[in-house]
């Protein structure tokens, strides 16, 4: 695969209400997919792509995040401890290539807030923005070639949304064929994915506004916002079922996001 120097920020700092089963003691970036974080799945199919800094944006329960891959990072290979100073110096480099800057955003900043809040760690660079609770299998290079083509100051990955319930087809009244479809036939929704030039955070005012109503709106509006279709695997991580769906498939070692084994 080509590889990407691109920076990606991804949003980790909702509540996940809905998942509120899993989120009592963990922000929803943390729940588990298999036994990793469906957080480091992210990071861990956007690297395939040459995908290394990563800006992660934190609100509630970020202390969690933070824990993980400091933990995660002194886990993959040898480690020196030092009782008498406390030092701990992992020996094993490489393992992972990622450069992390977990960012404090507010416990209650909206979406597009975090993103403003986040923005000086990207460095006035065209970058990926992506929500930390979702799966996809997206061509990075095609999205990011689609919008390096166009010019315009953003870029929306459009999915079509999943299907919520199994479609039956019928002969007669009886059932012929029972289908789990993936994703519905109709209508493009919003799958994140963004690539972002710096000139839409002059469209978030404060921590209050939220990404996907004013700023993407005055963004279209002023003709800067394009869709890039994606016609493979999307999965949101709303509910317990969600989460049911992706861990079969996680554990049927098929799973469409699987990109680095």
């Amino acid at each position: 695969m080509q590889s990407l120097d691109i920076p990606c920020l991804l949003l980790a700092g909702g509540m996940g209400t809905r998942l509120a089963e899993e989120t009592t003691l963990k922000p929803k970036p943390m729940v588990e997919i298999g036994e990793r974080p469906i957080l480091w799945h992210i990071m861990k199919n956007l690297s395939v792509w040459g995908v290394r800094e990563y800006v992660i944006a934190l609100g509630y329960k970020g202390d969690e995040v933070k824990r993980f891959f400091l933990d995660y990072q002194r886990s993959l290979g040898s480690v020196s401890i030092d009782f008498s100073t406390g030092d701990v110096v992992s020996r094993d480099k490489g393992l992972e290539t990622w450069l992390l800057h977990l960012v404090e955003t507010g416990l209650t900043t909206q979406t597009g807030g975090r993103i403003k809040r986040a923005a000086p760690w990207i460095g006035g660079r065209t970058f990926l923005a992506t929500y930390g609770d979702g799966l996809a299998n997206v061509d990075l290079a095609k999205l990011i070639a689609f919008h390096r083509g166009h010019g315009k100051l953003a870029t929306v990955t459009a999915v079509r949304p999943p299907a919520r319930f199994g479609g039956l087809e019928f002969v007669g009244d009886r059932v012929a064929q029972f289908l789990e479809k993936p994703q519905t036939g109709e209508g493009w929704i919003n799958g994140g994915y963004f690539v972002l030039e710096p000139g839409v955070i002059d469209f978030i005012s404060d921590d209050n506004s939220v990404w996907e109503r004013e700023p993407l709106e005055a963004i279209a509006a002023a003709g800067e916002l394009m869709a890039f279709r994606h016609e493979g695997f999307f999965q949101p991580m709303d509910t317990i079922r969600d989460r049911k769906l992706l861990q079969d498939l996680w554990a049927s070692e098929k799973a469409p996001w699987m990109n680095w084994i």
